[in-house]
């Protein structure tokens, strides 16, 4: 009697949680299992430790020593039988430059295709698409033309918040397309003016660059311009491949429409929210009561049910978006059915930093009693993955005085390396 045939594994690395998540999902539906990494540098670490790894799924674009395409021509180096599939929202890889037998996408993914892809690379054409993403994928068909225009619309949104996220005001200027009649007609009145003044025996240069319209400068504009296009460029279609990510996956769990509604709405709110935040501080880095703040304004009516406190953290902005998604997650699931849902009920948000670890808990009490779910939603994903996205362990612990939230990570991965 033949022993049962495991499912390949495919190593999935990507260091956006959200999109990390939706790259999971794809892969389950193809009847494989996911093992997940966030950077490079740790995919290198987890390939080196397993022989069962079929196919590595990789984002280009990471921070870190590596990039996704160093990452794939390394493990087609040391290891030529896995199977590579390339994706990115910004670069397009030509066949030159990565390895061969490689292929590569373009975010936001197409889910059916990619699960197609995945079961053609490793010899498993046969299985079909799981009925779980068939369920999602009909659920956004004519009769839900309601919640396809809500989406559709907050695609939009996502468009433009980012131009307001990204840009400043002086940069803005640069890049408005009513500006160019003005710059043609400054070319043209520099020409002229130029003339007249060599016909006068003046130093044309040293006035034009008093007057601001150096050609060294004009360049160097042209050049800022053409960055923030490119930024602009990269972070809307992230926004998108993300806004898609949320979308699908809110869709795979929600009970019905109205609810998967509801769940879209709040997730795109939280998003919209820790955006706002990151443009306050020019996307650098934010703190984490500023963070925590932030994310619970829309759930803290009368502004005395959470109690927070802790040291002043500032956290990269890939860590504060991660961060507020997931508390957005707990506020909504203690607004629902933790502390939040009674009168009386209390959530103690409190932090500490104890020997290059901070030590974060969200404590709930007053409320009804505590019921451990039978099924595990995006969102309780989203809780246990915010510990794999900042190297660190999370604990959920329903007690029946209240629902506890425990994450421990080491500091460097909120703050940087100093």
């Amino acid at each position: 009697m033949k022993s049962p045939v495991s499912p390949p594994v495919v190593l999935v690395v990507e260091d956006e949680m959200v999109l990390r998540m939706r790259a999971v999902d794809i892969v389950e539906d193809a009847g494989f299992i996911p093992i997940e990494a966030v950077s490079a540098d740790q995919a290198i670490e987890i390939l080196e430790s397993r022989d069962d790894i079929s196919v590595l799924f990789t984002d280009i674009q990471m921070p870190g020593s590596m990039d996704g395409l160093k990452l794939a021509h390394a493990a087609h180096s040391r290891w030529p039988h896995i199977k590579i599939i390339l994706v990115s929202g910004q670069i397009a890889v030509t066949e030159a430059d990565k390895p061969s037998d490689s292929k590569f996408f373009p975010k936001p993914l197409e889910i059916q295709q990619m699960i197609l892809e995945l079961q053609e690379m490793v010899g498993m054409g046969a299985l079909k698409v799981m009925p779980s993403i068939v369920a999602a994928e009909d659920s956004l068909s004519a009769e839900n033309k309601a919640l396809r225009y809500q989406l559709q619309q907050a695609g939009v949104d996502a468009k433009a918040l980012l131009l307001k996220t990204v840009l400043d005001t002086e940069k803005q200027q640069l890049i408005i397309d009513e500006n160019q009649p003005f710059q043609d007609a400054l070319t043209t009145e520099n020409d002229s003016l130029k003339l007249a003044l060599e016909q006068a025996g003046i130093d044309a240069k040293e006035l034009l660059i008093q007057a601001g319209i150096d050609a060294e400068e004009r360049a160097a504009s042209d050049k800022l311009q053409h960055l923030i296009h490119a930024e602009l460029h990269h972070r809307i279609k992230n926004m998108l491949a993300t806004v898609g990510a949320i979308t699908h996956q809110s869709l795979r769990t929600a009970t019905d429409m109205a609810h998967a509604s509801a769940a879209i709405d709040g997730r795109f709110a939280a998003l919209a929210r820790a955006h706002e935040l990151l443009t306050r501080v020019s996307w650098e880095n934010a703190s984490i009561d500023s963070t925590i703040r932030s994310a619970i304004e829309p759930f803290d009516q009368g502004g005395d049910r959470f109690i927070i406190s802790g040291p002043d953290v500032r956290i990269l902005s890939s860590s504060v978006i991660a961060f507020a998604m997931t508390l957005n997650e707990l506020c909504t699931n203690t607004t629902k059915f933790g502390a939040i849902s009674l009168p009386d009920g209390k959530v103690r948000i409190s932090w500490r930093i104890d020997r290059e670890q901070l030590y974060f808990e969200w404590i709930e009490s007053g409320g009804p009693p505590v019921i451990e779910p039978t099924r595990k939603s995006f969102g309780t994903r989203m809780m246990t993955s915010l510990g794999q996205q900042l190297k660190g362990s999370v604990e959920l612990s329903y007690k029946p005085g209240g629902f506890v939230y425990t994450m421990v990570v080491p500091l460097e991965a909120l703050v940087g390396k100093s």
